[in-house]
């Protein structure tokens, strides 16, 4: 389905995307105002903050709940700037709304539960206010989209998504595993929709933040929604990945806002190039797959099983040196033979089968 979509106009210096800026939780109202005071000096024009903490574990520091809200809207009457928290359950909506906040966004544990998502969008009927929809823990774009359609189907039009990156057990670089064809094909799914990157939960560590700003700028972002606390190293939730406004300032002032509006007249040349190479690609992958027909054929004939697996092993270590040596990354190499390998499988399969 389309979604029915309101433009989101937040305010934003003209230079600079749209930026949420905040501590990961609402800790005291000191350090709540300290932290506001110090970003509405650097420009910013909307502040975040969490009141619920949905921890991993209990234990921890799970937020001040209501108790914060009138923190929120002080920040707001003093500072001007817009307000925004986390809500996981109507009872959050109703306090939001209750103490004026802005605009809400729904976390990943959240929108990757559909009763979940379907209790808020109930909450949500009726209700005039933008909201920012978390990607689910898990790379998963029907699920995304699927969060995106209960809270549009309420009646909220203004509406837009965080990529936020997903949840790995083989953890490297990152916290969450940026997986950035997922959000570019939300793009292409649905043109119109806003995406803000989240820079400080993709990356985990403060030094990760600048890079991951320029990064979701290069790919077209709508905006960014940064962690910013005025003393990180004592803060009481998600330390690591924290800034202060003073740095924040700094990473936004070195990024290069790219000008989707120009002409691409200048490569339209290199473009016919690519629809060239691109057509002679699925030439040649036809090309194969008739091949693993025939090969299929031959197995089906002298009752030989579809999987090969030292074949198979054979192919993905052969063609991942060959495209270390072509200037790809063998991650990329061995993801694009898996798949061709998953194709012709699937193929072989029909012709034993028939």
């Amino acid at each position: 389905m389309e979604l029915e979509l309101e433009r989101l106009t937040f305010p934003s210096d003209q230079e600079r995307p749209f930026v949420v800026a905040g501590p990961c939780s609402a800790e005291t109202e000191e350090q709540v105002m300290t932290t506001a005071r110090q970003l509405a000096k650097k420009g910013c024009h909307n502040f975040r903050a969490g009141v619920w903490k949905p921890r991993t574990k209990p234990g921890g520091f799970e937020g001040n709940g209501e108790k914060a809200l009138p923190w929120m809207a002080q920040v707001k009457k003093e500072t001007g700037m817009l307000v925004t928290t986390e809500v996981a359950t109507p009872q959050h909506v109703e306090l939001c709304l209750k103490y004026g906040i802005d605009f809400l966004w729904i976390g990943a544990r959240t929108s990757a539960n559909p009763f979940a998502m379907q209790a808020l969008a109930d909450a949500l009927k009726g209700v005039d206010i933008p909201v920012l929809v978390k990607n689910p823990v898990n790379p998963d774009l029907e699920l995304w989209i699927g969060a995106l359609e209960r809270i549009n189907q309420a009646g909220i039009k203004k509406l837009g998504a965080i990529h936020r990156g997903f949840s790995s057990f083989d953890k490297k670089i990152y916290r969450n595993l940026p997986m950035w064809q997922i959000p570019i094909e939300l793009r292409r799914r649905i043109p119109d929709l806003p995406i803000f990157c989240d820079p400080s939960h993709i990356g985990g560590r403060r030094e990760l933040v600048a890079p991951l700003c320029q990064q979701a700028m290069d790919l077209g972002f709508d905006g960014l929604i940064v962690e910013s606390h005025c003393d990180p190293d004592k803060a009481w939730s998600d330390a690591k990945q924290q800034v202060t406004p003073d740095v924040l300032d700094y990473i936004l002032s070195l990024l290069i806002i790219r000008d989707e509006k120009i002409t691409t007249e200048g490569i339209s040349q290199l473009r016919q190039q690519i629809d060239e190479l691109d057509n002679e690609l699925m030439n040649l992958l036809a090309k194969r797959m008739r091949v693993c027909r025939e090969i299929g054929q031959y197995k089906k004939e002298h009752n030989m099983t579809v999987l090969q697996p030292t074949r198979y092993n054979e192919i993905l270590d052969k063609r991942g040196a060959q495209g270390a040596l072509c200037a790809m990354h063998p991650d990329f190499v061995k993801r694009v033979f898996e798949s061709v390998h998953e194709e012709s499988v699937r193929q072989q399969m029909e012709i034993i089968n028939q």
